[in-house]
């Protein structure tokens, strides 16, 4: 963004975290997560514990219970201070965005017409189907799009890029977003968003994460997790009536203690994974928002990481989307700059962006610069479908280019011939993927401009990278075969539907699903909607138009195609991260079950002793270093839980292995090291 964004650890994001997880204490945001709320409970509880033992009715060490009560607290809090921190970022990114947005003036039209009545409006006014006139230096007051006019708008504001972009009407070019400033020329806009539903609204409520929706894995891992702090918390109320009756009937021992049952319960269930689960999924939004990509949904994010099938539009997405002149080609007897020369005479009045770059090539490489227009007293023929061509009038001569047939037609009306040798040169640009356009002297064909869609630079690397990673690559276009084997062949793809209708889009996608195939695409037009509707992943160009935006599931802020491995590096990574975290978390859950339940059953079954291998000094430091560490260990995985595990290009062979080495074993190890060491400290400090 081109707003300065605050640091994850920045100090002002790191004491609005704590405020924040102080504020997340409230039983109405605990309840959410279904781990934790027992953990507040259990704080609860101990917490009248501690006030019991105060008052003097209870048999415990009122400083024990204390200590419990503390270090529970504590474990609620770093759990909401990861959560608090993960969307520290969002929030100061959402302020940003928010200081971008001044109160802005719209200028309402009455009419379609730029020439109509304008009535000054604030923008907050504005509602979907007004129309609205922009012109250079004003801001776009809201999303919508362009009927009429063509300009360059910097959306700096919104993507980082500070390069403008061309928008006009009719085209895949056509959406504008609230916020935006045109730098020349004037738009006409038709308003597409209600107050509160711009872009940028929506924008700031994601990255706030007020619309984030857990996704399915996380759902599914949230169930699991609820269902075994279910299990743990059965088999911890049943265990004081068992130790009542042991006791009693073999009048030994003492009986257990409803603050070792409360420590007992919180280090059984799995409350590392659960204080941290949410913090994964929204530090996994917040990486997609700092590569410029917009999740409409988080489910998007989670199967990117699974794809294996990558479709794309080839204008706009993998084509720059407009030809431009890359040639000339003069027919035998004529020089290319009297070819150059006649092209771009017949350019000038052309405003569509082909007929710009016919202007600059010759300009550029041939030096015809300063003509004076006026004095040649020319009047331009504007291209119509009909006649397939544009042109310009001069008093002894008439120029025209065209289609190759329509040339010729015009040509031999005029008694002239049409050059066979020419033909070559028209049948090499169009098996090449290229336009001819035919530019004829008045009867004199003079020869021919060769339009190239130009292939976006380093796709072919981009897609060598996607290939590594296992995804195959396809391009849809509504060209014909041949040319569009010429574009997938310089793009790098690996393969391409030529001829392709919107249905024929949709055909391709739901037969590559029904083979088993997880399908990302990524398109612009209103003609891709229906297609990037049915992906699995659907990334949308914010150049494109409202239509295909609204279909997509992630909307790429800088229109780059290939974003889509940077996409899938994320979903990976999120996936790899909360994988890695359960498997540490389970883990380092059996090895505290090594530390407190001997201590909490020493006193009813002394044998148990035995199963003290840590060697922990009293049952009491057994019970309170098992819950310091517990609660130290979350906050000491927060910097994992938001970067994310790293990932790399590797098999899942690998990955699953080093999975189970670094945090399966890790995850046994690290708790006997930690509660090991905070055990010989309390002990020198005497605590126990």
């Amino acid at each position: 963004m081109v707003t300065k964004v605050q640091s994850q650890w920045d100090v002002t994001v790191i004491k609005i975290a704590l405020m924040d997880a102080l504020l997340k204490l409230s039983p109405k945001h605990q309840i959410r997560n279904p781990v934790m709320f027992t953990v507040f409970i259990s704080s609860m509880l101990a917490t009248a514990l501690l006030f019991q033992a105060l008052l003097g009715y209870s048999y415990e060490d009122t400083s024990f219970i204390f200590a419990i009560c503390l270090n529970l607290w504590f474990t609620l809090l770093f759990a909401n201070f990861a959560e608090a921190m993960a969307e520290g970022r969002g929030k100061a990114h959402a302020n940003a965005l928010r200081k971008s947005r001044s109160e802005i003036q719209s200028k309402k039209l009455a009419t379609s017409d730029h020439a109509s009545k304008v009535t000054i409006v604030p923008s907050a006014n504005l509602k979907a189907g007004d129309i609205v006139l922009v012109e250079a230096g004003d801001f776009v007051p809201s999303d919508g799009e362009v009927i009429e006019g063509i300009a360059s708008v910097d959306e700096s504001a919104i993507t980082g890029e500070s390069a403008p972009v061309i928008r006009e009407s009719g085209g895949d070019r056509s959406s504008v977003t609230g916020g935006t400033k045109v730098i020349s020329d004037w738009l006409v806009v038709k308003v597409t968003a209600n107050p509160g539903e711009t872009f940028l609204d929506h924008m700031i409520s994601l990255v706030e994460g007020a619309k984030r929706q857990k996704t399915p894995n996380e759902l599914a891992l949230t169930i699991l997790l609820a269902a075994l702090t279910l299990i743990f918390l059965l088999v911890c109320t049943t265990l004081l009536p068992f130790s009542i009756y042991s006791v009693t009937t073999s009048g030994k021992g003492e009986v257990v203690t409803i603050t070792v049952l409360v420590s007992l319960f919180v280090c059984l269930a799995p409350t590392t994974i659960g204080g941290l689960l949410s913090a994964i999924g929204i530090a996994g939004m917040d990486r997609m928002i700092q590569a410029n990509v917009i999740a409409i949904s988080g489910r998007a994010i989670e199967a990117a990481g699974d794809i294996d099938i990558l479709i794309l539009d080839k204008t706009g997405t993998i084509t720059l989307g407009n030809r431009q002149a890359s040639a000339f080609i003069p027919t035998e007897g004529v020089s290319i700059e009297a070819l150059a020369d006649a092209a771009q005479l017949a350019s000038f009045a052309d405003e569509t962006p082909e007929g710009r770059s016919i202007v600059i090539l010759a300009k550029e490489k041939y030096g015809l610069r300063g003509r004076p227009i006026r004095e040649l007293n020319a009047t331009f023929i504007p291209f119509t479908a009909q006649t397939r061509m544009s042109g310009a009038n001069l008093p002894d001569r008439h120029i025209r280019k065209g289609a190759a047939q329509a040339i010729e037609k015009y040509v031999t009306s005029l008694g002239g011939v049409f050059p066979h040798s020419l033909q070559e040169s028209i049948n090499s640009i169009s098996l090449s993927g290229g336009t001819p356009l035919v530019v004829a002297d008045n009867a004199n064909v003079l020869g021919v401009i060769y339009l190239k869609d130009i292939v976006k630079g380093g796709l072919r690397e981009r897609f060598t990278q996607l290939r590594n990673m296992g995804i195959k690559t396809y391009m849809v276009t509504g060209d014909n075969a041949l040319t569009a084997a010429a574009i997938a062949a310089e793009a790098g793809v690996d393969d391409f539907l030529a001829d392709s209708t919107p249905e024929d889009k949709l055909k391709l996608i739901r037969r590559l699903q029904n083979e088993g195939h997880l399908v990302a695409m990524t398109g612009d037009g209103t003609n891709d909607a229906p297609a990037l509707a049915q992906s699995d992943v659907a990334m949308a160009m914010n150049t494109g138009t409202q239509a295909a935006k609204e279909a997509g599931n992630l909307v790429d802020l800088d229109s780059n195609p290939t974003k889509l491995i940077e996409v899938v590096e994320i979903g990976k990574q999120l996936l790899m991260t909360r994988g890695a975290l359960t498997t540490f978390s389970f883990a380092n859950d059996i090895a505290k079950y090594f530390a407190i339940l001997p201590a909490a059953f020493s006193t009813t079954y002394p044998a148990l002793n035995y199963l003290n291998i840590m060697q922990l000094a009293t049952p009491q430091s057994a019970i309170l270093s098992a819950v310091i560490f517990n609660a130290l260990i979350i906050i000491f995985l927060i910097p994992l839980a938001l970067r994310g595990v790293s990932y790399n290009h590797v098999s899942a062979a690998y990955l699953l292995r080093n999975n189970v080495l670094i945090y399966g074993v890790g995850g046994l190890v690290v708790p006997f090291i930690g509660i090991k060491a905070i055990d010989l400290l309390l002990v020198l400090l005497g605590w126990v």
